[in-house]
């Protein structure tokens, strides 16, 4: 587990890259700058699997911490009522998730390139940056809705994952089994001999992706075989999903947003 420290606004966020390259946020740095009494108010409102601890190393040695997934963030800062939570979301979304999942980790300053193909490319860094900041915002500007931000900024999300981001919005749990099954009735998905699969439809108007599984090797055979694939919904299905949940969950399936 690597620990990363991050500032904003002068308080301390520690993240937490585990094996998988995924974030864990430190619950009582997100709690402080998120205005809640305490860690333990915030995540007792959180799914089981968004909050844990894990055990890091730091200079007074080894330290169990409670931390919270980037899911789990979502739903805390969904629930804050702080003034500062917008932009702490909008930080999160445009500046430090980017840079664990480019890096591994938070880069305060770049070292000076040292010849020039090196600067070339810090050049052509530079610019991809500033571009991708710039579509963040064109996307944010007209949306004027706190979690556009997020979304329009962190790619493609599991069924799991976006059941619990449409249950805060909607205000009533509404789960992934349900979820796989409104998508089914829709024509969203459908299931065949590899197991989900979505329509070409939705992966052709940009709400749905499909994602290939990692091979593994048979054992018995020791052939490398692959699972077949994973359907993840994108931030355009996930804001067309919510328009739809504001209608008790009825969509007009046949337009396109």
């Amino acid at each position: 587990m690597e620990l990363t420290p991050f500032t904003f606004d002068g308080n301390a966020v520690r993240v937490i890259t585990d094996e998988h390259g995924e974030p864990r946020f430190v619950a009582s740095d997100v709690a402080k700058i998120l205005g809640y009494r305490d860690a333990e108010k915030m995540t007792r409102r959180l799914p089981v699997e968004d909050r844990g601890t894990r055990s890091v190393g730091t200079p007074g040695g080894e330290q169990d911490m409670t931390v919270i997934t980037e899911p789990g963030l979502y739903i805390a800062i969904f629930g804050s009522q702080v003034e500062g939570a917008e932009r702490f979301k909008r930080w999160i979304a445009t500046e430090v998730l980017p840079a664990i999942r480019k890096t591994g980790g938070y880069q305060v300053a770049a070292a000076l390139p040292q010849d020039f193909p090196s600067a070339l490319r810090a050049l052509a860094d530079t610019a991809e940056s500033l571009a991708a900041e710039q579509a963040a915002r064109a996307i944010e500007a007209p949306k004027a809705q706190a979690w556009e931000d997020f979304l329009s900024a962190n790619g493609d999300y599991s069924v799991n994952q976006s059941a619990k981001v449409l249950s805060r919005r909607a205000g009533t749990i509404i789960g992934e089994t349900r979820l796989w099954k409104w998508l089914a009735e829709h024509k969203w998905t459908y299931r065949d001999h590899s197991g989900q699969r979505a329509y070409q439809k939705r992966i052709d108007t940009g709400h749905l992706v499909e994602k290939s599984h990692a091979p593994y090797t048979d054992p018995h055979t020791g052939e490398e075989k692959v699972r077949g694939v994973q359907v993840r919904i994108t931030p355009k299905g996930l804001e067309r999903l919510d328009r739809g949940l504001s209608g008790q969950f009825e969509l007009d399936i046949e337009g396109v947003a």
